[in-house]
């Protein structure tokens, strides 16, 4: 049975892919505490003493618009850190497999839409996600050099905006959905007349159930070995307008809904072609956005 250490296995996609893993592999899922990442030193203790056979890098530091907006430095260099130090002790340690997850936030702002992931070049990302969508590329560029210079198997894998149980519903962290349905919740708890909801409405992104990306995670350990990025998303895009009027139904919230056009919308638009999956691994995300809407809910509530 292989050996896999998963960086950042306490965390929101950490649990699921430890989850999907747990009977089929020997899993090292160290707490941050346990192993910090951002430490070289710390990273080549752990790889040395345990000696995994595959490395799935997903521990990272990571949050919606609001939260990038204020800690745009922290986001950048402690993933930058990350990034290095994974590359660079997996490499050391002759580890057999490394799978690293970048970010749709690294692509260019106005990418054509569906993203291919031949355009992430060709163009800085959006403002508002850059630091930390350009400390992900380390990863993809890191791949190929490590494959390139050392012949490694180093792979990188590109997912769309996730959601999902054991998300963070922190507001000071959340990405849109869990900020979204904890404002629902709490308005519908409290009887508010109304929701403020950050933007105009009008900018669409893509939604991938963590649970699936966790699928194509274990897909991959053994059936993708290029350092050429691979995009992991639905393929299917819902304008921000629209996914508020999912959630407010879902969640039973019978009052007004406003959106704050003062604030900022992000990327305009979030799609991405997942022909190369398909094609690579045979993956296919099997969960509509309102079943997975429906799950991350009643997690929430029975939490």
């Amino acid at each position: 049975m292989k050996k896999i250490l998963i960086t950042g296995a306490k965390g929101f996609l950490g649990k699921h892919v430890t989850e999907l893993l747990k009977d089929k592999y020997e899993l090292l899922t160290p707490s941050k505490e346990r192993l910090d990442v951002t430490s070289l030193k710390n990273l080549n203790e752990y790889i040395f003493y345990h000696k995994p056979d595959c490395v799935i890098h997903l521990a990272a530091v990571c949050g919606g618009i609001g939260a990038n907006q204020k800690s745009p430095a922290d986001f950048f260099l402690k993933n930058s850190q990350m990034s290095l130090n994974i590359l660079s002790s997996c490499n050391i340690l002759n580890i057999k497999k490394l799978i690293t997850l970048g970010s749709v936030c690294s692509y260019p702002k106005f990418t054509p839409v569906p993203f291919k992931e031949e355009d992430i070049w060709n163009g800085y990302p959006e403002e508002t996600n850059a630091p930390y969508g350009i400390a992900k590329k380390n990863l993809l560029v890191g791949c190929k050099a490590y494959n390139d210079q050392y012949g490694s198997n180093f792979i990188h894998l590109i997912p769309v905006n996730m959601y999902g149980e054991y998300d963070s519903f922190d507001p000071e962290k959340s990405h849109v959905i869990p900020a979204l349905l904890k404002k629902f919740i709490e308005a519908k708890e409290r009887n508010k007349p109304s929701v403020t909801v950050w933007g105009d409405g009008s900018a669409s992104r893509e939604f991938l159930y963590a649970g699936d990306c966790a699928k194509a995670i274990e897909l991959s350990i053994e059936g993708y070995n290029s350092p050429e990025p691979m995009n992991i998303g639905t393929g299917q895009e819902i304008s921000i307008k629209d996914l508020v009027v999912l959630i407010k139904d879902i969640v039973g919230y019978q009052g007004e809904v406003n959106f704050d056009e003062s604030k900022p919308n992000g990327q305009p638009r979030r799609c991405l072609d997942t022909s190369k999956a398909k094609k690579e691994l045979n993956f296919v995300a099997e969960t509509t956005l309102e079943k997975g809407l429906e799950k991350t809910y009643n997690w929430y509530i029975n939490e």
